[in-house]
């Protein structure tokens, strides 16, 4: 893939993820919402792009993954206000969608949570219940959309080193470094094989690249 574009580019994750592939030849552009921002994305050898995918149409994020291979979002409210919570874990990232389906741009790798699902059981009066109502939802939407997705749902995010090693076996949340993360994003984008699949993982033993194939 020559060209792959990072929503959520000033992310723990993305700032991390853009050095790898930068290293094996990508042209990464990173999508952030301040520009201040700019150098701290460009160090890491990725083209910072300034826009807010929270007000952006479905138009205007077409032109905006048009002649990219792959798109990845790492993009989110940060929890705490519930509307905004929808309006980009959601909302945004299902506009993505639609985006990249409008300008067939089919590579399309969601980075998730753990214990995404839409029978979540999070309770309402939870503060958590917003995201998790919102990943649920942008999660349902590409397995629909027709894109060639991987959705990654990695447990408590640490950050801690990179440890080079996963489990994607486990059935409860654990941890994970950031660090692990960006380099499983890195991982599947490389490896057709897990197109279509939702990938959940805690910190492990098995050495990334192998453990995406499982």
């Amino acid at each position: 893939m020559a060209r792959i574009l990072i929503f959520g580019g000033h992310g723990k994750v993305a700032l991390q993820l853009a050095p790898l592939l930068v290293e094996r030849g990508v042209h990464v552009t990173s999508v952030i919402r301040n520009p201040d921002h700019e150098a701290d994305v460009a160090a890491t050898g990725a083209v910072p792009l300034v826009a807010d995918v929270e007000v952006f149409d479905t138009e205007q994020l077409t032109n905006l993954v048009s002649a990219n291979d792959a798109i990845v979002w790492t993009a989110g409210a940060g929890g705490g206000d519930p509307e905004r919570t929808y309006a980009v874990d959601r909302d945004a990232a299902i506009r993505s969608m639609d985006a990249a389906v409008a300008a067939d741009v089919r590579r399309y790798v969601m980075v998730s949570y753990f214990g995404a699902r839409t029978d979540h059981g999070v309770a309402p009066d939870n503060s958590f219940f917003a995201y998790a109502e919102a990943k649920a939802a942008a999660d349902e939407h590409l397995r629909t959309s027709g894109l060639d997705f991987t959705i990654l749902g990695p447990s408590s995010l640490t950050l801690d080193g990179p440890t080079g090693r996963i489990d994607t076996t486990a059935t409860t949340s654990a941890s994970v470094a950031r660090a692990d993360v960006a380099a499983v994003i890195d991982a599947v984008l490389a490896d057709d094989s897990t197109i279509g699949r939702t990938i959940r993982f805690n910190s492990g033993d098995v050495p990334i690249a192998e453990a995406v194939r499982r």
